[in-house]
C-alpha cells in the first residue's frame, strides 16, 4: 500500500481540534503553537488512513516524554483518550489538563504508591469509550526512554482489545452502560454513535531527529490497520492467556515495522553515519527529501547491517571503518555532508536562492534583531529547566520540560512588554506591542535559520573555488561507499 505524507502547518493543527470545548479549543491552539515552534517540521504519514468513526486502539512507541501524546493529539481530528501514569495527576494544573483531555490514569508497579488494583478501574473506562465507538492510546513498553530500540512489550493492550469485544456485552449481545467510574478521569459525555462492528488497532511510530534540540524535526508515522478478533473470557472476564500473547505479539510486530529498532547506540551510531552518505541537502531548501524518506532509508540500513553482521562481521567492521575514515576526512577539510550535497544542484537555482535571501534578511533585519533580543531571555531560560529536569520519575521527559517551560516564559514576555509600554505610553500602545513582539519573534527564528543555510551554501561554493581537486575526491569516495553500501541488499 502506498504512503501518503504531510508536513503539518499551523493553522492545521489548531482546525483538528475544532468542535471541542472552549478550554480545550484553547489548551490544543497552545499546544499546537508550542510544538510548531519547537519543532521546524512535524511531518505525518498515512493519517488518512485512520477512519472517521469507529472504536479504535492507537498504540506508540514512548521516545519523548509528554511530547509524545501531544504530537498524536494535533495530528488527529478524532478525539483520542490517552492511557498515562497515575503520577501525573499529582499536581493540580496538571490533572486539570489531563481531565480536559480525558487522559486516563495508569497504575505502575514502578511508580510510588501505585495502587495496581485501580487499573481494574481504568480498564472499565477504556472499555466503556471503545463499546461508544470512541479511540483510546496507549504506550505498551509503559515507560519513556533513550534506548534506540523498543522495550518489551507489555500486555495491557491486549487485555484492553481483547477484553472490549466480550467482557462488556450482556446476554442479548447488547452493550451495558455503565458510566466511566474513575472520579480522577471523567470522560466528558460526547459520544460517537457511529460504532463499527470490529476493534481496530492502528501502531504508530514516532522518530525524532532530535528529541531535545530546539528546530529539530519529528515524523508521526501510522502503520497498518489490522482488527482485533473476538475471544471468550473467562467467569473473571479476563481473556485467554494464550489470546493475550498472541496479540500482544502482534502489537509489537506492527510496532516495529513503524519504527527504526538498533540493539546498541553503537549500532544507531553507524547506520546513521551510513545514512548520512545519502541524504540531500540542508532542511531548508526545497529539494530536501522527507523525513519518511529518511526514516525509510534508515530502517534499509539497519536491516541491511544487521544482515551483514550476522553473515560477515569482518567485513561489517571494515565498512565501519571506511565510513569513518570518510567522515574523518570531512572534518579535517573543514567539509560537510551538506556542502557537498549542495553544489549537485544548478547554478542558477543557488544564485537565485542567495540573492533573494539575502534582499530578505536585510529587508526584515530590524524586526528580526529585536525578536531576538527580547525573546533571548525565555530561550535560554526554557533550555535550561529542560537540561535540569531531564527526567519524571523513572521516565524519560525529552523535550517536555523545555516545551512546558517555553509555553510559560515566551507568554511572559509578551505580558511584560506590554506592561512597559502600557507604563510608559498608554494601554493603546501596549495592546498594539503584544502582535508586534510576536511577529518580531517569529521573524527573528526564521531569519536565524535562513542564516544557517546561506552559510552552508557559502561556504561549499568558498571550499569548491579554494579545494576543487579535494572536493571533487571527496565526492568520488562518497558515491563508492554508497555503491559499496547499496550492495549489500543484493547479498
Amino acid at each position: 500500500m502506498s504512503e501518503s505524507v504531510k508536513t503539518l502547518g499551523l493553522r492545521q493543527m489548531i482546525y483538528l481540534g475544532k468542535g471541542a470545548s472552549w478550554a480545550r479549543q484553547l489548551i490544543h491552539a497552545i499546544i499546537s503553537i508550542a510544538l510548531r515552534l519547537f519543532f521546524r517540521r512535524i511531518e505525518a504519514v498515512n493519517v488518512e488512513r485512520v477512519p472517521k468513526t469507529g472504536a479504535i486502539i492507537f498504540v506508540l512507541n514512548h521516545p519523548n516524554g509528554l511530547v509524545d501524546p501531544a504530537l498524536v493529539f494535533v495530528s488527529l481530528s478524532r478525539r483520542v483518550s490517552f492511557l498515562a501514569k497515575s503520577t501525573l495527576y499529582d499536581n493540580r494544573i496538571g490533572a486539570f489538563l489531563l481531565r480536559t483531555f480525558e487522559i486516563l490514569p495508569i497504575y505502575r508497579r514502578i511508580d510510588a504508591d501505585a495502587k495496581a488494583e485501580s487499573n481494574a478501574v481504568t480498564f472499565d473506562n477504556c472499555f466503556e469509550l471503545l463499546e461508544r465507538g470512541r479511540c483510546i492510546a496507549i504506550f505498551p513498553e509503559g515507560v519513556s526512554h533513550d534506548e534506540p530500540q523498543l522495550q518489551k512489550i507489555k500486555t495491557g493492550a491486549a487485555r484492553i482489545a481483547l477484553g472490549a469485544g466480550g467482557s462488556r456485552r450482556d446476554e442479548g449481545g447488547g452493550m451495558k452502560d455503565e458510566g466511566i467510574q474513575n472520579p480522577e478521569s471523567k470522560i466528558q459525555n460526547q459520544t460517537d454513535k457511529s460504532n463499527e462492528a470490529n476493534l481496530k488497532i492502528i501502531p504508530v511510530g514516532l522518530y525524532y531527529t532530535s528529541k531535545t534540540s530546539f528546530r529539530s524535526e519529528v515524523l508521526i508515522r501510522y502503520g497498518e490497520i489490522f482488527e482485533v478478533e473476538p475471544v471468550a473470557l473467562d467467569e473473571m472476564g479476563e481473556p485467554p492467556r494464550e489470546a493475550v500473547y498472541r496479540l500482544t505479539a502482534k502489537i509489537e510486530k506492527s510496532l516495529r515495522d513503524v519504527t527504526l529498532n538498533l540493539e546498541t547506540e553503537s549500532e544507531l551510531d553507524a547506520v546513521l553515519k551510513a545514512e548520512a552518505l545519502f541524504s540531500s541537502v540542508f532542511e531548508n531548501l526545497i529539494f530536501k527529501q522527507t523525513l519518511t524518506q529518511t526514516v525509510q532509508r534508515l530502517q534499509n540500513l539497519a536491516a541491511k547491517y544487521a544482515l551483514l553482521e550476522k553473515n560477515d562481521p569482518q567485513k561489517m567492521r571494515e565498512l565501519n571503518e571506511k565510513v569513518t575514515r570518510y567522515e574523518n576526512n570531512l572534518k579535517k577539510s573543514g567539509i560537510t555532508t551538506e556542502s557537498l550535497s549542495v553544489l549537485q544542484h544548478p547554478t542558477a537555482y543557488v544564485f537565485r536562492y542567495l540573492i533573494l535571501r539575502v534582499v530578505l534578511l536585510i529587508l526584515l533585519a530590524p524586526l528580526a534583531i529585536v525578536g531576538a533580543v527580547l525573546h533571548s531571555p525565555a530561550y535560554l531560560f526554557s533550555n535550561l529547566i529542560g537540561k535540569i529536569f531531564k527526567t519524571h520519575d523513572t521516565d524519560i521527559a525529552g523535550s517536555s520540560s523545555t516545551i512546558i517551560a517555553a509555553i510559560g516564559l515566551m507568554p511572559l514576555t509578551w505580558l511584560i512588554v506590554s506592561l512597559l509600554m502600557l507604563y510608559f505610553f498608554g494601554w493603546q500602545i501596549a495592546l498594539v506591542a503584544i502582535p508586534i513582539v510576536i511577529l518580531c519573534g517569529y521573524v527573528a527564528l526564521r531569519s536565524s535559520e535562513t542564516l544557517i543555510d546561506m552559510r552552508v551554501w557559502l561556504k561549499s561554493a568558498w571550499l569548491l573555488f579554494r579545494q576543487r581537486a579535494l572536493f571533487l575526491r571527496l565526492l568520488v569516495q562518497r558515491k563508492n561507499l554508497q555503491r559499496e553500501i547499496e550492495k549489500l541488499s543484493s547479498k
